[in-house]
């Protein structure tokens, strides 16, 4: 497969073409999770954060798209907060998308592109957070989930438009795009390519000073860098699991109550009959009697069927009433009547004449009530079981609706609670290698999503068969730690990052003397340095480069991304050097290793040009509808979001 083309269909464009089918807020209901933002109205600045064409943004759609953003961004990192998400731009990514939705949405209204009530209603129909218990639609969860999650109808509907919308105007746009051969060829050709050069390393360590720095500038450090030391919220969840074992004094299954089951399971306990039947379907009563005949000379019927290309078809074991309603009584009767491995029949059937053979009968006996005394007993006795814990569970909910806490119910109820290690979101116990209880799996993501300590809640573990009731006893909120706390780790991470300067301008040094002589390895040495890595030489195909996926090391691809007889330097991530790299050579491909790569390279460079299609119609429509923001109500926004209010 052409991976090197694996990065283009990855890019920003597709992303935004393929967020902008399905609206933010159906986005989030769509993965289950959803939050609802509060009340933006009174932010400062006023409650608009943009106006597109003759659209305004609001601060509330503003809030709630940033909100069911980061819900989407916790699926794959479940500890990052609010504030580090804004911190990192993904605010403003929310921002830029409701704009462009909104361009769309004005560009489609005015061109007469638009979605019709029943559209929308299709879409909301398929967001399974709106499904009733028989797995469908259902109006009460539909409304009940919008008031939960303080959301209007309008709101919702209004964001799967514009979804529908964007899918109609920018979809189109990238049909039938197809990049030129000349391109394509170019491109292909890029994947046989070789090229050979040096990599050279400059760790910082070889580079730290040998002095440590004053307490102002570790202090100075820190408070430049506190957000590298930032802590995640931690949670102590207090815990108690009870089962059945846990009811006592159940009472026992009365001879009445033994009776009454027998008397309503009295089918279930009379004597029974399955067979296994062979059945042939023929369309008239003398085709059917024809092919009896045959099989009563002695052909089979499976031979005879097959001879006026039919096939026979295997029924059972079944019961007559299972059998009568799967066919008729009369397909029924002649089944049930016949011996076994003689034909019975010809019968009307519900389409057609029906031949039918008996395979085999399973008799089963029936029980007397002395008979099944044991098993009934039993089952009445679990069912009293599992209606006691279901009452025991009521009770415990009804205790933390009156107000009770769950140490109150636990010492009530005669439960042993347990307390956890302080938990992130993630289910790992913080500063250790272990993972949360397997018991709080299922309540967790709930337990990190209380407002407050002291919360009890109760939850299923297995369904009617364990439960759990569970507060969280501590939280401890996202903050950087005290410098007292982790002095020796800022102290090694300021002393890197001097170390990380000084291999940098070693690393200038180096790259300067590369480009008069174009020897790495001389260059290296001349630093005179103790403990440098030796440098690094290779050749490499660009197909080997692409192979790596992800696990690309950078300076590899920046080889890959160089002209030929030039060198670069490059940082090493987190402070720990500088990488020279020098590029001697370009080997061009082999003309004849290209051709069969073309066809598919054609077809994965197409569809990135429809991508970029769709993305320049998103550009112009913006820059037609036109866009005006309020920088203040977005700083508001950010201010209550970010909790810095």
């Amino acid at each position: 497969m052409l991976t090197f083309f694996r990065s283009f269909m990855t890019s920003k464009v597709g992303l935004f073409v393929a967020l902008a089918f399905l609206g933010l807020i159906a986005l989030a209901f769509a993965a289950g999770d959803i939050s609802s933002s509060g009340q933006f109205g009174g932010v400062a600045g006023g409650d608009r954060v943009a106006t597109v064409g003759s659209r305004k943004i609001s601060t509330a759609e503003l809030s709630q798209g940033a909100t069911n953003a980061l819900d989407q961004v916790k699926q794959e990192n479940p500890g990052l907060t609010m504030k580090q998400f804004v911190a990192a731009g993904g605010l403003t990514d929310a921002l830029e998308q409701l704009i462009d939705r909104a361009a769309i949405s004005v560009f489609g209204a005015e061109h007469g592109i638009t979605a019709s009530n029943r559209l929308i209603d299709s879409e909301i129909a398929q967001i399974s957070a709106f499904n009733g218990p028989d797995g469908k639609f259902s109006q009460t969860a539909y409304q009940a989930l919008l008031q939960q999650r303080g959301l209007s109808e309008a709101a919702v509907r209004q964001d799967i438009a514009d979804s529908l919308v964007a899918r109609q105007v920018l979809v189109p746009a990238a049909f039938g795009a197809r990049m030129p051969k000349g391109l394509v060829s170019r491109y292909a050709a890029l994947l046989t390519e070789r090229r050979a050069g040096s990599i050279a390393l400059l760790p910082s360590a070889a580079f730290v000073p040998k002095d440590e720095p004053d307490a102002a500038a570790l202090a100075a450090f820190y408070t430049a860098h506190r957000a590298d030391y930032t802590r995640p919220e931690r949670r102590v969840v207090r815990y108690a699991l009870f089962d059945d074992t846990a009811i006592r004094n159940v009472p026992a299954p009365t001879e009445a109550e033994i009776a009454a089951r027998y008397s309503a399971d009295k089918a279930r306990y009379a004597p029974s009959e399955n067979r296994t039947i062979t059945q042939l379907i023929l369309p008239t009563e003398a085709a059917a009697k024809a092919v009896l005949a045959e099989v009563t000379a002695g052909k089979s019927l499976a031979a005879a069927a097959g001879a006026k290309g039919l096939t026979t078809a295997t029924l059972g074991p079944i019961a007559r009433p299972a059998l009568a309603a799967q066919t008729n009584e009369a397909v029924a009767a002649a089944a049930f009547s016949a011996t076994p491995q003689k034909m019975a029949g010809p019968v009307r059937a519900a389409v057609g004449w029906a031949l039918l053979r008996v395979d085999a009968i399973e008799q089963k006996p029936g029980k007397t009530l002395g008979q099944a005394r044991g098993e009934i007993t039993a089952a009445i006795a679990a069912d009293k079981q599992h209606a006691a814990l279901v009452e025991f569970s009521a009770k415990v909910e009804d205790e933390f609706d009156n107000g009770s806490s769950l140490g109150d119910v636990a010492k009530e109820l005669g439960l042993t609670l347990q307390q956890t290690d302080p938990l992130t979101a993630d289910g790992k116990v913080y500063g250790k290698d272990a993972p949360a209880p397997a018991e709080l799996a299922r309540v967790l993501a709930t337990a990190f999503s209380m407002e407050r300590e002291g919360q009890p809640q109760l939850a299923e573990i297995e369904a009617g068969k364990q439960f759990i009731v569970f507060d969280v006893s501590q939280i401890t909120p996202s903050a950087a730690a005290p410098i007292t706390e982790i002095r020796p780790q800022v102290m090694a991470d300021l002393m890197l990052q001097k170390g990380s300067a000084a291999a940098k301008a070693a690393a200038e040094k180096v790259q300067a003397q590369a480009k008069k002589n174009s020897d790495l390895a001389a260059a290296m040495t001349a630093l005179r340095v103790a403990g440098l890595p030796p440098v690094d030489r290779l050749e490499i195909s660009r197909q080997q480069f692409a192979q790596q996926n992800r696990n690309v090391p950078p300076p590899l691809a920046l080889m890959f991304s160089m002209a030929q007889g030039t060198t670069k330097i490059l940082a090493a991530p987190g402070n720990r050097g500088w990488f020279v790299v020098s590029l001697a050579k370009i080997i061009p491909g082999d003309e004849a290793a290209i051709a069969p790569l073309l066809a598919q390279a054609t077809t994965e460079l197409s569809t990135v040009t429809g991508r970029e299609y769709s993305d320049q119609l998103r550009k112009a429509i913006r820059d037609e509808a036109g866009v005006t923001r309020n920088q203040a109500a977005i700083d508001g926004v950010v201010r209550q979001l970010a909790g810095s209010n």
